[in-house]
Protein backbone atom coordinates (compact mmCIF):
# COMPACT_ATOMS: atom_id res chain seq x y z
CA UNK A 1 0.00 0.00 0.00
CA UNK A 2 1.42 3.66 -1.06
CA UNK A 3 -1.66 5.96 -0.11
CA UNK A 4 -4.13 6.50 2.70
CA UNK A 5 -7.04 5.62 -0.02
CA UNK A 6 -5.38 2.17 -0.40
CA UNK A 7 -4.92 1.53 3.03
CA UNK A 8 -8.91 2.82 3.35
CA UNK A 9 -10.17 0.06 1.25
CA UNK A 10 -7.90 -2.48 2.86
CA UNK A 11 -9.11 -1.78 6.42
CA UNK A 12 -12.48 -1.32 4.63
CA UNK A 13 -12.07 -5.09 3.61
CA UNK A 14 -11.13 -6.28 6.71
CA UNK A 15 -14.32 -5.02 8.55
CA UNK A 16 -16.27 -6.17 6.16
CA UNK A 17 -14.74 -9.83 6.81
CA UNK A 18 -15.85 -9.36 10.17
CA UNK A 19 -19.02 -8.45 10.13
CA UNK A 20 -19.59 -11.54 8.41
CA UNK A 21 -17.92 -13.33 10.64
CA UNK A 22 -19.71 -11.40 13.18
CA UNK A 23 -22.85 -12.31 11.49
CA UNK A 24 -21.98 -16.52 11.47
CA UNK A 25 -20.99 -16.24 15.31
CA UNK A 26 -24.11 -14.05 16.67
CA UNK A 27 -26.44 -16.84 16.30
CA UNK A 28 -24.59 -19.43 18.36
CA UNK A 29 -24.01 -17.04 20.87
CA UNK A 30 -28.04 -16.51 21.05
CA UNK A 31 -28.39 -19.77 21.56
CA UNK A 32 -26.06 -20.42 24.11
CA UNK A 33 -27.32 -17.41 25.68
CA UNK A 34 -28.86 -18.37 28.82
CA UNK A 35 -30.50 -14.89 29.65
CA UNK A 36 -33.56 -13.87 28.22
CA UNK A 37 -32.18 -10.19 27.81
CA UNK A 38 -29.10 -11.05 26.59
CA UNK A 39 -30.37 -13.50 23.92
CA UNK A 40 -32.76 -10.28 22.60
CA UNK A 41 -29.13 -8.41 23.07
CA UNK A 42 -27.72 -10.19 20.18
CA UNK A 43 -31.05 -10.92 17.93
CA UNK A 44 -31.05 -7.35 18.04
CA UNK A 45 -27.14 -6.85 17.13
CA UNK A 46 -27.72 -9.40 14.30
CA UNK A 47 -29.93 -7.28 13.07
CA UNK A 48 -28.06 -4.60 13.64
CA UNK A 49 -24.94 -6.27 11.54
CA UNK A 50 -26.97 -6.89 8.52
CA UNK A 51 -27.61 -3.13 8.29
CA UNK A 52 -24.11 -2.35 8.61
CA UNK A 53 -23.16 -4.93 6.18
CA UNK A 54 -25.22 -3.18 4.00
CA UNK A 55 -23.73 0.33 4.41
CA UNK A 56 -20.14 -1.59 3.72
CA UNK A 57 -21.76 -2.24 0.24
CA UNK A 58 -22.75 1.41 0.00
CA UNK A 59 -19.18 2.47 0.52
CA UNK A 60 -17.65 0.13 -1.95
CA UNK A 61 -19.92 0.91 -4.50
CA UNK A 62 -19.31 4.38 -3.74
CA UNK A 63 -15.40 3.65 -4.61
CA UNK A 64 -16.36 1.82 -7.61
CA UNK A 65 -14.90 -1.36 -5.76
CA UNK A 66 -17.14 -5.13 -5.31
CA UNK A 67 -17.67 -5.40 -1.89
CA UNK A 68 -15.06 -8.26 -0.37
CA UNK A 69 -14.13 -8.79 2.50
CA UNK A 70 -10.66 -9.12 3.26
CA UNK A 71 -9.59 -12.10 6.13
CA UNK A 72 -9.08 -10.49 9.33
CA UNK A 73 -6.85 -12.48 12.30
CA UNK A 74 -8.14 -10.16 15.07
CA UNK A 75 -11.56 -10.86 14.75
CA UNK A 76 -11.15 -14.76 13.75
CA UNK A 77 -9.02 -14.89 17.23
CA UNK A 78 -11.75 -13.03 19.15
CA UNK A 79 -14.63 -15.95 17.56
CA UNK A 80 -12.06 -18.65 18.10
CA UNK A 81 -12.05 -17.01 21.84
CA UNK A 82 -15.42 -17.20 22.17
CA UNK A 83 -16.36 -20.56 20.91
CA UNK A 84 -13.38 -22.25 23.23
CA UNK A 85 -15.40 -20.28 25.82
CA UNK A 86 -18.78 -21.92 24.75
CA UNK A 87 -17.17 -25.13 24.96
CA UNK A 88 -15.70 -24.95 28.06
CA UNK A 89 -18.07 -22.72 30.43
CA UNK A 90 -21.10 -24.16 32.14
CA UNK A 91 -24.46 -23.12 30.74
CA UNK A 92 -26.16 -20.45 33.03
CA UNK A 93 -24.31 -17.00 34.21
CA UNK A 94 -21.15 -17.87 34.47
CA UNK A 95 -21.35 -18.73 30.14
CA UNK A 96 -23.74 -15.34 29.72
CA UNK A 97 -21.41 -12.97 31.63
CA UNK A 98 -17.82 -14.85 29.22
CA UNK A 99 -20.60 -14.29 26.36
CA UNK A 100 -20.94 -10.39 27.28
CA UNK A 101 -16.82 -9.84 27.68
CA UNK A 102 -16.10 -11.68 24.39
CA UNK A 103 -18.91 -9.50 22.64
CA UNK A 104 -17.45 -6.72 24.35
CA UNK A 105 -14.12 -7.08 22.61
CA UNK A 106 -15.31 -7.88 19.34
CA UNK A 107 -17.21 -4.54 19.84
CA UNK A 108 -14.29 -2.40 21.25
CA UNK A 109 -12.15 -3.82 18.20
CA UNK A 110 -15.24 -2.46 15.71
CA UNK A 111 -15.34 0.56 17.31
CA UNK A 112 -11.35 1.16 16.99
CA UNK A 113 -11.67 0.19 13.35
CA UNK A 114 -14.70 2.08 12.58
CA UNK A 115 -13.42 5.04 14.29
CA UNK A 116 -10.36 4.58 12.20
CA UNK A 117 -11.96 4.28 8.63
CA UNK A 118 -13.92 7.80 9.92
CA UNK A 119 -11.02 9.56 10.43
CA UNK A 120 -9.29 8.35 7.18
CA UNK A 121 -12.65 9.24 5.12
CA UNK A 122 -12.84 12.71 6.34
CA UNK A 123 -8.99 13.24 5.83
CA UNK A 124 -9.94 11.58 2.44
CA UNK A 125 -12.99 14.13 1.84
CA UNK A 126 -15.55 11.20 1.36
CA UNK A 127 -18.22 12.91 3.41
CA UNK A 128 -20.79 10.10 2.05
CA UNK A 129 -18.78 7.15 3.57
CA UNK A 130 -18.15 9.44 6.69
CA UNK A 131 -21.55 9.51 7.00
CA UNK A 132 -22.08 5.98 6.84
CA UNK A 133 -19.47 4.73 8.72
CA UNK A 134 -20.44 7.29 11.58
CA UNK A 135 -23.72 5.75 11.84
CA UNK A 136 -21.94 2.46 12.29
CA UNK A 137 -19.77 3.40 14.49
CA UNK A 138 -22.66 5.05 16.52
CA UNK A 139 -24.77 1.61 16.94
CA UNK A 140 -20.93 -0.54 17.84
CA UNK A 141 -20.86 2.04 20.76
CA UNK A 142 -24.71 1.64 22.01
CA UNK A 143 -24.55 -1.90 21.70
CA UNK A 144 -21.15 -1.82 23.63
CA UNK A 145 -23.29 0.10 26.38
CA UNK A 146 -26.37 -2.08 26.32
CA UNK A 147 -23.86 -4.93 27.36
CA UNK A 148 -22.42 -3.46 30.00
CA UNK A 149 -25.44 -2.65 31.36
CA UNK A 150 -26.45 -6.51 31.11
CA UNK A 151 -23.88 -7.61 32.58
CA UNK A 152 -24.26 -4.67 35.79
CA UNK A 153 -27.30 -5.37 35.52
CA UNK A 154 -27.56 -8.59 37.50
CA UNK A 155 -25.72 -11.20 35.21
CA UNK A 156 -22.10 -11.05 36.74
CA UNK A 157 -23.53 -11.23 40.25
CA UNK A 158 -26.04 -14.34 39.65
CA UNK A 159 -22.11 -15.81 37.87
CA UNK A 160 -20.54 -14.87 40.75
CA UNK A 161 -23.11 -16.00 43.11
CA UNK A 162 -22.58 -18.98 41.51
CA UNK A 163 -18.70 -18.99 42.64
CA UNK A 164 -19.90 -18.10 46.01
CA UNK A 165 -22.08 -21.62 46.43
CA UNK A 166 -19.39 -23.23 44.75
CA UNK A 167 -17.21 -22.14 47.33
CA UNK A 168 -19.59 -23.07 50.35
CA UNK A 169 -19.80 -26.21 49.08
CA UNK A 170 -15.95 -26.78 49.34
CA UNK A 171 -16.29 -24.91 53.33
CA UNK A 172 -18.45 -27.17 53.78
CA UNK A 173 -16.61 -30.22 52.05
CA UNK A 174 -13.28 -29.86 53.78
CA UNK A 175 -14.09 -30.72 57.25
CA UNK A 176 -15.12 -34.43 56.58
CA UNK A 177 -12.22 -34.43 54.19
CA UNK A 178 -10.04 -33.55 57.80
CA UNK A 179 -11.91 -35.90 59.71
CA UNK A 180 -10.69 -38.78 57.20
CA UNK A 181 -7.25 -37.45 56.76
CA UNK A 182 -7.49 -38.09 60.66
CA UNK A 183 -8.80 -41.37 61.35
Amino acid sequence: MHTLNELFEETLKDVYFAENAILKALPKMTKQASSEDLKAAFTEHAEQTEGQVERLNKIFKLLGKKAQGKECPALKGLVEETEELIGEADRGPVLDAGLIGCAQAVEHYEIARYGTLCAWAEQLKMDEAVTLLEETLEEEEETDEKLSQLALSGINESADADDEEDDDDEKEDKPAQRKRKAN
